[in-house]
């Protein structure tokens, strides 16, 4: 892979990181430390003048927006609840997939259904609010970061929306997914900035991703 300038990748903590490692090393991008231990926020990697940076998934598209980062990785929950501001998200990775769906309580769905002012709890509150509204609904939101399970079983929501990944949470809380928001999975974004200045070198791993994700095939 030829690097003709500096470049930063933002990758995402957790479940993503770890399915985002083995994709990166196909293309030959790999840390030069083992990241499970490792200490150092700024990590280079075998690319020489290509590094890495591990962020939290909400800070990964703000740091790509204002250019701190030439591209990112993060899930697609992320942006489309931070809008995408700043940005192009040209490749879908195919990984850390999920589901963003509301869910409650299996008892009192029907109640909801017959509603038209819901409380919602979630950290989603643009994707909420865009999807409650476009169902004719007023939605209070609740903001909320943890356990988001808890708050319809302690009176605080009526319905969260949430991630879904195999909703044995919701089930042994006897809560039950309801409407599906939208499929979730990584994607590769890219600050619209760097894609000028820098195109050389940010089409080439662009390129390369997109070549090891095609052969790669479904996961």
């Amino acid at each position: 892979m030829n690097i003709e300038h500096d470049i930063t990748i933002a990758l995402t903590k957790g479940r993503i990181l770890k399915e985002t490692l083995p994709l990166l090393a196909r293309v030959g991008i790999e840390p030069c430390e083992d990241l499970s231990v490792s200490r150092r926020l700024i990590v280079a990697t075998t690319v020489p003048r290509l590094n890495l940076v591990i962020l939290r998934g909400s800070d990964v598209p703000t740091y790509v927006q204002y250019g701190s980062a030439d591209l990112g990785i993060a899930g697609k929950d992320i942006l489309l609840e931070s809008g995408g501001a700043g940005i192009y998200e040209p490749l879908d990775l195919g990984i850390a997939r999920c589901r963003l769906m509301t869910a409650g309580p299996q008892a009192t769905h029907a109640e909801v259904e017959l509603k038209r002012r819901v409380r919602v709890a979630t950290k989603f509150v643009n994707v909420a609010r865009a999807h409650y509204a476009k169902k004719g609904l007023h939605a209070d939101l609740i903001k909320l970061y943890g356990s988001m399970e808890l708050a319809p079983l302690m009176g605080l929501a009526d319905e969260i929306v949430d991630i879904v990944d195999t909703g044995k949470t919701l089930a042994e809380n006897d809560m039950a997914p309801r409407e599906l928001i939208a499929d979730i999975s990584s994607r590769l974004i890219v600050n619209k900035a760097a894609m000028r200045t820098r195109h050389g070198s940010v089409r080439a791993i662009i390129d390369a991703l997109k070549h090891a994700v095609t052969q790669q095939g479904p996961a």
